[in-house]
């Protein structure tokens, strides 16, 4: 298989496996149950998966790391605003 293909497979099914959670929180504004120091070191190792792409031009590791950072960031935003 090529390894270009597979990193595609991986970063969607990376990606899709987090958006439901996503949603589901952005929807409800319910965040009481999300641990704040987790989300603060997950959103920072996002953003070092995606600066890592960048610096290997990986589109797989950019694209899935992108959508994933907007997302996480954006449910940081909401738990550090509805605490």
């Amino acid at each position: 298989m090529n390894p270009e293909i597979f990193g595609y497979c991986a970063a969607v099914l990376t990606t899709l496996a987090f958006v439901p959670q996503a949603f589901k929180t952005i929807k409800e504004k319910e965040t009481k149950d999300i641990s704040l120091a987790m989300y603060i070191i997950f959103t920072l190792g996002i953003a070092c998966w995606l600066a890592y792409g960048l610096m290997i031009s990986s589109m797989p590791i950019i694209a899935a790391n992108a959508v994933t950072l907007f997302l996480a960031g954006t449910i940081l935003i909401m738990k550090l605003k509805y605490k």
